[in-house]
């Protein structure tokens, strides 16, 4: 049986594979247990500096298994397994969020419902020209999950994640991207290559820097301003007792590309 979540290292760029393919990567509880155990174990691994997310077989995810639904898989459990059990599989799009490293979204086909919420947990979210993207959840009687309420309220505004929610559209990357969705869009076939580029460029960055540049504006989503600017002021001076920092700082002044170590 082929892996359901396929993992490969390009440096210290960690890049996971939802395999899936004759399911258009519908998330059933497999998939999510990898993909909350890859997202913990890159987080873990001193060996990675980012995570790229993507999909086998030309779709990135088009969300949970609505054939398992309609099969009534997990109902013998009570509310409170059920609950429990999806709470758990949610995980990944906190890991993904708030891992002290940058995390991109390479999607294809279509994100929809919770792969797009898996997408919004990015930091990043680069698009294939042809991509579709929708929040569905509305379409097949479900309120949403995964996250995608929250990281969509906070990108798009509380007005017009409504509107995605409550009156779901198809976007085009296009239109995502104006919505400021998705960070960039390519042709199809550039897709991979682009992504893979764009994630390994965050990988060779000053990864401990990145790391504390995370924590201060995931803290800037619902802290105070005190507390925002003892942050910045605590990592400002712990990054500038880095190896990287004083590297970049050579650089500047013999005016050349510096190169980073993660350290």
């Amino acid at each position: 049986m082929a892996e359901i979540l396929l993992q490969r290292d390009e440096g210290a760029l960690r890049v996971l594979s939802m395999n899936r393919p004759e399911r258009r990567n519908a998330l059933n509880s497999a998939l999510c247990t990898a993909l909350h155990e890859a997202a913990d174990t890159a987080w873990e691994d001193d060996a990675v500096a980012a995570v790229l997310l993507r999909g086998e077989g030309g779709t990135f995810c088009v969300g949970g298994d609505v054939k398992d639904m309609a099969e009534g898989v997990g109902r013998t459990l009570t509310l409170e397994q059920r609950t429990q059990g999806l709470r758990r599989r949610m995980e990944v799009s906190r890991l993904l969020h708030q891992m002290p490293k940058p995390t991109v979204a390479a999607i294809a086909g279509a994100a929809a419902g919770a792969g797009l919420s898996m997408a919004l947990a990015c930091d990043f979210r680069i698009a294939a020209r042809s991509a579709k993207i929708t929040t569905a959840f509305a379409k097949v009687g479900l309120s949403g999950d995964f996250g995608g309420s929250w990281f969509l309220t906070h990108i798009v505004g509380t007005a017009k994640a409504r509107e995605l929610y409550l009156r779901p559209q198809t976007m085009t990357a296009e239109q995502a991207l104006a919505l400021g969705i998705v960070t960039e869009v390519v042709d199809d076939a550039e897709l991979d290559a682009r992504a893979l580029a764009f994630a390994r460029e965050l990988a060779e960055g000053p990864r401990v820097t990145l790391g504390y540049m995370k924590r201060n504006l995931n803290h800037a989503l619902a802290g105070s301003l005190e507390t925002a600017l003892d942050m910045e002021a605590a990592h400002h001076i712990l990054s500038s007792m880095t190896e990287d920092h004083a590297e970049a700082a050579a650089a500047f002044v013999a005016k050349r590309a510096p190169v980073f170590k993660g350290r």
